[in-house]
């Protein structure tokens, strides 16, 4: 009779604490899709994922994260009561991305367990291209495959040259010249007036507009962007500029064996700060201490910095050989919230490593 009294207490001891425990709980209907093979001209696909509430608390889902831009989520923002329902959708949109994919979405609620992975699948079949996708970009009467030419590397002592091509959609004569052209590039059109478009056709006259960046009168160093105005029939284009970026280099192609061993070197304790957790508004400092190794003067062209948060001061611009130095980093966290990842582009005139990448990360808090 004791033993059944003390089994009948502990049974009523263990109802009682689960009765206490309140949970919400998520319930998929599937935690996959595949959308099979469809065409890319069929556009953004969407899936929905259901759910149900099967705990006994309101369910909140408090963040939905794809794994890439082609992929946007939607989902119920309001609190799911125990035994109700709701979804996250899915849109994965594949213009210009032929082939299969298979994306996540991440979703966070306030369950036991926080995060569920959603998977999409599938395999877009490229539509066949046009004029207009070889020519995507449209200013004024012509298209252009791009506004932004890029030279990935321009050396201080050489030119390079590159071009982009360009139509004629108009029916009439299309005049192309250039203005606000910095001293260190040249551009023209070839030919410098495009044909009109005749009648039924596709286009009228394709051309091309040839840029020559100089690099012996640029004086500046490291990634650079120019902005170039096209003047169409003799209107500039002043809200349509192109844009034209470079990185330029000291060129050191030139040195001898004997020179190079005599170079600069330039060493740094640590090329990395992880600043940990601060709150926005907060501000923390780092010095980025290194030494010049060689056997010359080391000079430091530039130092320029990813976001305008992170502040640089260095301590000297010329560091004997053997002399060790700093480069002061203050980053300013106003504005910022969650991971932070900022970098440092220092440009020096050591020939084994001209440009070194410093790092800023932590976390951002409210």
């Amino acid at each position: 009779m004791k033993n059944l009294v003390l089994f009948a207490m502990a049974l009523l001891m263990s109802l009682s604490v689960l009765a206490q425990q309140k949970n919400a709980n998520i319930s998929w209907d599937k935690t996959t899709h595949d959308f099979g093979t469809f065409k890319e001209e069929k556009g953004p696909q969407t899936c929905t994922f259901n759910f149900t509430n099967t705990g006994n608390e309101p369910l909140v889902i408090s963040n939905v994260k794809a794994s890439c831009g082609c992929t946007t989520p939607e989902w119920t923002k309001e609190p799911v009561m125990p035994g109700q329902k709701g979804y996250v959708k899915a849109t994965y949109d594949p213009t210009n991305r032929p082939g299969k994919f298979d994306k996540s979405i991440t979703v966070t609620t306030n369950t036991e367990q926080p995060n569920t992975i959603l998977r999409i699948t599938g395999d877009v079949t490229a539509r066949e291209k046009g004029l207009l996708d070889f020519y995507p970009k449209e200013i004024g009467e012509i298209r252009l495959k791009t506004s932004h030419l890029a030279f990935v590397k321009v050396y201080n002592t050489k030119e390079a040259v590159d071009s982009i091509p360009v139509v004629n959609m108009s029916p009439n004569d299309v005049k192309i010249t250039f203005q606000d052209i910095p001293a260190h590039i040249s551009i023209k059109m070839v030919p410098e007036t495009l044909k009109g478009k005749p009648a039924n056709a596709e286009s009228g006259q394709k051309g091309t507009i040839v840029v020559t960046y100089d690099g012996k009168k640029q004086k500046d160093f490291g990634f650079i962007m120019d902005r170039v105005t096209m003047v169409i029939n003799g209107k500039p284009m002043e809200n349509e500029k192109l844009s034209i970026s470079a990185t330029v280099e000291e060129d050191f192609s030139h040195l001898t064996p004997e020179e190079r061993a005599k170079a600069p070197h330039m060493t740094f304790t640590n090329m990395e700060f992880n600043f940990g957790t601060i709150k926005s508004g907060e501000t923390t400092s780092y010095d980025f201490v290194f030494t010049n190794t060689g056997k010359s003067d080391l000079y430091i062209r530039k130092i320029k910095a990813s976001c305008g948060c992170t502040a640089t001061n260095p301590e000297k611009m010329v560091i004997k050989p053997g002399e060790t130095s700093k480069i002061g980093t203050t980053f300013n966290s106003t504005g910022k919230k969650g991971s932070q990842n900022k970098t440092i582009t220092v440009i020096t005139n050591d020939p084994d490593a001209p440009s070194i990448i410093l790092k800023v990360k932590g976390e951002v808090t409210e």
